[in-house]
């Protein structure tokens, strides 16, 4: 193997993922400021509406695995309930030197896997009972390691609060429309009209930075998987059984699951060439071809 799991991840892991988040959130954090700076020129008073969001944004942080698991029907098993799952996942827990999260299963027959939680003391990893019956046990640890690597780069609480910025926009816009307005704005006309365009512009670019952090985020777990099984063609695998799956699972549960595709390991509904800009999650044959290109690195060609 030309790098070891524990060099790798002792050496900071993926440093292109963090390079990246660091840029994505530092344009996230200057659209979000000029947007501020917008709506204070605009004469909208910020302080009320800034202090739920304060509020809102610790609610979020705090409780977001568990808004999830409530939201998808997992429910946490034990050891003595799934001791095979709690093994394998103990073991790479082990190899990428974090606590074992908790293990959590979906009655559900769509195959889908997905971590929650804000930090590695806290992480759940949630697998369907869809994926359990489709998938060989060296898929399934390539998925549990795939789920693994998200825990370990933080990733579900940078996509949380990248999100939450936006959510705060809109908040604002709204929060105009209702009076938000100071007495020192006499021509309220212009001031709304300043406020819908600026929360246009900062809606759209959010939007595409957001799911452009959370496709590379995929990435970098598929990629954190490979180091740590040591078998990218595994995922691979994984990755072909699962979409393969999906085309024959009944559109109206797919729908159901829709909402939470930016958790899980293959989205419900996704789109392909032009579509992938709008997704959370690369196209299939992307990732693929990192992951044979990952099969050749790990080899030492």
């Amino acid at each position: 193997m030309a790098k070891s799991t524990r060099q790798w991840y002792t050496s900071g892991g993926d440093t292109e993922l963090s390079v990246r988040m660091f840029v994505v959130l530092f344009l996230l954090t200057a659209v979000y400021l000029a947007f501020l700076i917008a709506l204070w020129q605009a004469g909208l008073e910020l302080l009320p509406l800034a202090l739920v969001a304060v509020v809102l944004a610790a609610s979020q942080y705090f409780l977001s695995d568990k808004l999830v698991l409530w939201s998808t029907g997992a429910r946490i098993v034990s050891p003595t309930e799934a001791p095979e799952l709690h093994a394998r996942l103990e073991r790479l827990a082990a190899l990428a030197d974090i606590p074992k999260p908790q293990v959590a299963i979906v009655r559900t027959d769509v195959p889908n896997a997905f971590a929650a939680g804000r930090s590695p003391s806290s992480a759940v990893i949630a697998v369907t009972t869809g994926l359990l019956d489709r998938l060989d046990p060296p898929e399934v640890e390539a998925v549990l390691a795939h789920e693994l690597s998200h825990v370990r780069n933080r990733d579900v609480a940078i996509i949380t609060i990248a999100s939450f910025l936006s959510t705060v926009a809109y908040l604002l816009m709204r929060f105009s429309m209702f009076g938000g307005y100071s007495s020192r704005r006499r021509d309220r006309g212009n001031a709304v009209a300043l406020v819908y365009l600026a929360s246009i512009v900062v809606w759209v670019v959010s939007f595409f930075l957001i799911r452009a952090l959370s496709r590379y985020r995929e990435y970098a777990a598929d990629r954190g998987s490979a180091y740590l099984t040591g078998a990218p063609s595994q995922l691979a695998a994984a990755l072909l059984k699962i979409s393969g799956t999906m085309a024959r699972i009944p559109q109206r549960d797919l729908r159901e699951m829709e909402g939470m595709n930016a958790f899980y390991i293959i989205p419900a509904l996704s789109g392909s060439g032009l579509a992938e800009l709008f997704s959370t999650h690369p196209a299939l044959e992307n990732r693929l071809r990192r992951l044979q290109q990952l099969e050749l690195e790990l080899e030492g060609r």
